[in-house]
């Protein structure tokens, strides 16, 4: 990932030759990068092979993110949103990320989950030590069932197991722990759950009924962090600021689900330009933000070093891969991770993780000056006019007058269009 992010006039020309000069920039072959353009992109046969019933396609912009540093190395950041604002924030706090270094990143090892429950137990504590005790035959029979993986280098690691007090009783959950390497690992998992379930009921002496992955993936962490200049940011008031915004988010969950909201549109972005699984990173991302005490809190952390400039840290579950499902299916996916260029599903994660902190630093900056609807609102006038029936041409007036005249509304961008065309100013 040695990319030089910071792409000089990129907004400025059309989208082909933005195409073109990303390609250039990366040293990628055109043809690499021609799923990018909905002509070339996914099909309907393709499609009709994916999911059921297939009807059509739906497209959804894809942007590229610049000037991000990850690590010490420049990385340019496919994302697909429908969302004014996302790419062009990301990109902001990028900028201001790498006056101080960028971001670093970490992450732990891809490890993923599967439940498996027994219920109709008449001794579930003892029914814990028992299965405990048959560690490594269950384990061995988890890897029987993906020798592949194994050969990877994955594989089932540990397991532990949990008496579960739910309304209708006690339940013993066993947890199946495996390294799925750089896939996601949802098939896998559920693979070896399945395969080892008749034998947990056998050892638990109870009745099996789930055997299914948890998308709670606590045990595959990824970690960024920044510190973002002072001078750059606007000053010590706004860092003030910021901290205080952060602070409020971390206390009360009405302020948290806007500002962890904030953390995936970033997040959420990425995950989709890569063909990787939204709701499950999603949900992990939630259920993380549930703390001990049961309350939910921000992801992410704002403070002031010793220097005055602000840092920001953020960790939550990463459950993405590079191989397998919509990521090695869909070809616009397959051309964003060779866009991307990371080799594996931890440095996915990290980039991503990346992404979701520069994402929440710009919402937050907005908010502690501006606020946020003043960036967000121009962005989105382009949406309004082209509505409203501006053409190419038009476009640029017609969104010039509704920001002008703080009014970005349907019926407003139809009277200065017709007043346009009327020749009256």
């Amino acid at each position: 990932m040695s990319v030089y992010s910071r792409l000089s006039g990129f907004r400025d020309v059309p989208p082909a030759a933005r195409r073109a000069q990303l390609a250039e920039h990366t040293g990628r072959a055109p043809d690499e990068l021609s799923a990018l353009d909905p002509s070339e992109g996914l099909t309907v046969e393709q499609a009709d092979h994916m999911i059921e019933n297939v009807v059509g396609v739906l497209g959804v912009p894809l942007g590229v993110a610049t000037n991000f540093t990850i690590n010490g190395d420049d990385v340019l950041v496919p994302m697909a949103t429908e969302e004014p604002s996302v790419v062009a924030a990301a990109s902001n706090a990028a900028r201001i990320a790498r006056v101080a270094g960028g971001f670093h990143t970490s992450s732990s090892r891809p490890v993923m989950q599967a439940q498996i429950q027994v219920v109709d137990v008449e001794d579930p504590e003892g029914a814990r030590l028992r299965l405990l005790d048959a560690r490594a035959e269950l384990l061995r029979m988890a890897d029987e069932q993906d020798p592949q993986l194994v050969e990877l280098g994955g594989g089932a690691r540990e397991l532990s197991v949990r008496v579960v007090e739910a309304r209708p009783g006690r339940y013993v959950v066993l947890h199946l722990m495996v390294d799925v390497r750089d896939a996601m690992g949802a098939n896998a998992v559920n693979s070896m759950a399945e395969a080892v379930a008749t034998r947990v009921g056998e050892i638990a002496r109870g009745r099996v009924l789930l055997r299914i992955l948890t998308n709670k993936a606590d045990t595959r962490l990824a970690r960024a962090n920044a510190v973002f200049d002072a001078a750059t940011l606007g000053g010590a008031d706004v860092v003030r600021d910021i901290v205080h915004a952060g602070a409020l988010a971390e206390a009360d969950p009405y302020r948290a689900a806007t500002h962890n909201k904030g953390i995936l549109n970033g997040i959420t972005a990425v995950v989709l330009a890569t063909g990787n699984d939204t709701r499950a990173v999603e949900s992990g991302a939630h259920s993380h933000a549930v703390g001990a005490d049961g309350r939910y809190t921000a992801l992410s952390r704002f403070e002031t070093d010793a220097d005055g400039n602000l840092t920001g840290t953020l960790e939550l579950p990463m459950p993405v891969g590079l191989v397998g499902g919509a990521t090695k299916v869909h070809p616009a996916a397959q051309s964003a991770v060779r866009l991307l260029g990371v080799a594996t599903a931890q440095q996915l994660a990290e980039v991503i993780t990346a992404v979701g902190l520069a994402q929440n630093l710009a919402a937050l900056r907005a908010l502690a000056t501006e606020g946020i609807q003043r960036g967000h609102m121009s962005l989105h006038a382009r949406n309004v006019a082209v509505s409203a029936g501006a053409t190419a041409t038009e476009l640029p007036q017609v969104v010039s007058r509704l920001v002008a005249d703080r009014a970005v509304r349907a019926d407003h961008a139809e009277r200065v269009l017709a007043e346009l065309r009327a020749g009256r100013p």
